[in-house]
């Protein structure tokens, strides 16, 4: 969509400063270590941004790309549980990379069943349509249903995953905050929950919008 520069540069910048002021107001974080993750970001982005494209057609064309994708975020989720001793970022980290996978995961069904297809590159930069009374009613019919939907399925999700990680890995779930400070139950819930939630924002909640008519 074509939309102003300065709007994309200060939207981007509250969105930062939010994300960071964020982590120190809650104690996660300190502020050296906001800054270094600012710098980090920084140079993921010059390191990634040449090949973003081939990722990304990568994660949508290749046959066994949600394998790769699911067992890469899960490896980089057991790794993280290992860094030091439990934490709730710890548990952040397993729950970012699990809805990055199911996000993932999502776009690639989409793309092999042709459901969401980009437009046309000579329709681009598409126009930002006018603000009508239909056009907002329908935004926030399309938000509130897609945050209940979601919502649903984490809730689905966190009932089934805790308890059953709990029998697998015979762990007593009596008390479920201390049975969560253990990575045999902490890393399957976040995981797997999260990433149903990243599927369903995708591809779930889209087919539903395409279903009922608000597409």
């Amino acid at each position: 969509y074509q939309y102003p520069l300065m709007f994309g540069l200060i939207l981007a910048f509250c969105w930062c400063s939010l994300v960071c002021c964020s982590r120190i107001y809650m104690g996660m974080h300190s502020i050296l270590d906001v800054i270094a993750g600012f710098l980090y970001a920084i140079l993921i982005l010059v390191v990634f941004h040449p090949v973003v494209d081939l990722i990304d057609n990568f994660n949508l064309t290749y046959k066994y790309a949600p394998l790769i994708i699911i067992s890469l975020h899960l490896a980089l989720g057991i790794f993280s549980f290992t860094l030091d001793t439990w934490s709730t970022s710890r548990g952040d980290t397993a729950q970012i990379l699990g809805c990055g996978a199911g996000v993932a995961c999502g776009s690639h069904v989409n793309y092999i069943l042709g459901l969401q297809l980009d437009p046309p590159p000579h329709t681009l930069p598409l126009s930002l349509s006018s603000l009508t009374v239909t056009v907002f009613g329908k935004a926030i019919l399309r938000l509130l249903i897609g945050v209940i939907v979601l919502l649903l399925t984490k809730v689905a999700m966190k009932k089934a995953t805790i308890p059953l990680a709990c029998k697998v890995f015979r762990i007593p779930h009596d008390d479920v905050r201390r049975a969560r400070q253990r990575m045999e139950v902490e890393l399957p819930y976040r995981y797997i929950t999260y990433g149903m939630v990243g599927f369903s924002l995708m591809f779930i909640v889209p087919c539903l919008f395409h279903f009922i008519g608000l597409s």
